[in-house]
């Protein structure tokens, strides 16, 4: 007999993204199709809310399936003689919801993946990525509380694959869905996930964050599996970014800011208020001219600064530090400034990153 799956053991947190990822062929459809028993695995349990689904019987299988479950398949599985409307609300007519009921959720389902106003349209008229949208839509139109979703972005081509994963992430940002996503690829894993766990012969071999898998590989075969990732995509502003020092108070004078610029041999210095949200920047020139005409610092703050969040991508940082004289800053969601990015603060985090990896070979 084929081994399909050996020893695999997980826990999946509520609302985290998932990813099951590895080689044709390793197990990890299988594994998926195991958690909702399309599959019977032979050995072991499967535990959904305190409840291990291998010991159930058909018709409590169907009502976990109706009522936890939603699955997003790689061929769309779309019903060919049933309209966009009819399809997505097909799992509320399975699970007995009227009519009128069921076609307005599956209504508002299908403007939430930006399909809105394709409802009486039918699956042969829509393009690959609107068909996988469809199918998207069907598994969330029952409100599931758990997204099987098994190779659902492979068969699209590559502009569409990427503007379907933006949707994904930001639909997950809206909905906070817990997802166990199937993919081959690394890219996919680590734009999509929160943890990824690494297949091999019906076995995980690691399972970790984007940046713990990529840094610290527990063997040859993981070192290999992401040898060629441009680490630009994976690392972000907090890996990169050092601590904002010297900053003013926007309550200083500008003697003060021309202070800590001679102190700290730097041209500018950013400014924030008394509960450290970023107001902007102050210049020496500009510092220098307020001091000899008598101005107060805000009166020279300069508000047209490049920011970022503290989970941009690298390779969005670069673009922006390129076309800018002064360093990144770093902001959370209330504005609060964080850190500083520095363009040779990316090349020496891709230079240290680049040594660790050699350094578990």
């Amino acid at each position: 007999m084929t081994l399909a799956l050996n020893n695999v053991s997980f826990e999946v947190m509520p609302g985290e993204t998932f990813v099951l990822m590895g080689l044709s062929g390793s197990g990890k459809s299988t594994l998926l199709r195991c958690i909702n028993r399309l599959i019977d695995p032979t050995e072991g349990e499967v535990w959904i809310d305190g409840k291990n689904i291998v010991e159930m019987n058909r018709e409590e299988l169907r009502e976990i399936r109706r009522r936890k479950l939603g699955m997003v398949f790689q061929n769309f599985a779309l019903l060919p003689h049933r309209t966009v409307l009819d399809n997505v609300a097909f799992g509320l007519e399975i699970q007995g919801v009227p009519v009128e009921e069921r076609r307005k959720k599956a209504e508002e389902t299908l403007k939430l993946v930006g399909l809105g106003g394709y409802g009486e349209s039918m699956p042969s008229e829509l393009s690959g990525g609107m068909k996988q949208r469809v199918g998207l839509a069907r598994a969330l139109t029952s409100d599931p509380d758990i997204l099987l979703m098994d190779e659902a972005f492979s068969a699209l081509d590559p502009l569409i694959r990427r503007d379907m994963q933006d949707e994904l992430l930001d639909l997950q940002q809206r909905l906070s869905k817990t997802i166990i996503f199937v993919t081959h690829d690394l890219d996919e894993a680590l734009k999509l996930g929160d943890r990824i766990a690494l297949m091999k012969d019906g076995a995980i071999v690691q399972i970790g964050t984007p940046e713990e898998i990529l840094t610290n590989p527990e063997n040859a075969y993981v070192e290999k599996f992401v040898a060629d990732v441009d680490l630009t995509r994976v690392l972000s502003a907090s890996d990169v970014m050092r601590h904002p020092e010297p900053v003013a108070r926007c309550t200083a004078g500008p003697r003060v800011a021309l202070h800590l610029m001679e102190e700290h041999d730097i041209g500018s210095v950013f400014v924030v208020d008394r509960d450290r949200r970023l107001k902007g920047l102050v210049t020496l020139e500009d510092t220098l001219k307020a001091v000899r005409a008598g101005k107060g610092l805000e009166e020279i703050i300069n508000t047209e600064i490049p920011t970022v969040a503290l989970d941009t991508p690298l390779t969005d940082i670069i673009s922006v530090i390129a076309g800018s004289p002064y360093p990144v800053a770093v902001v959370d969601d209330e504005n609060r400034l964080r850190g500083l990015v520095f363009r040779g603060a990316i090349l020496a985090a891709l230079a240290r990153k680049g040594e660790d990896i050699n350094a578990t070979a």
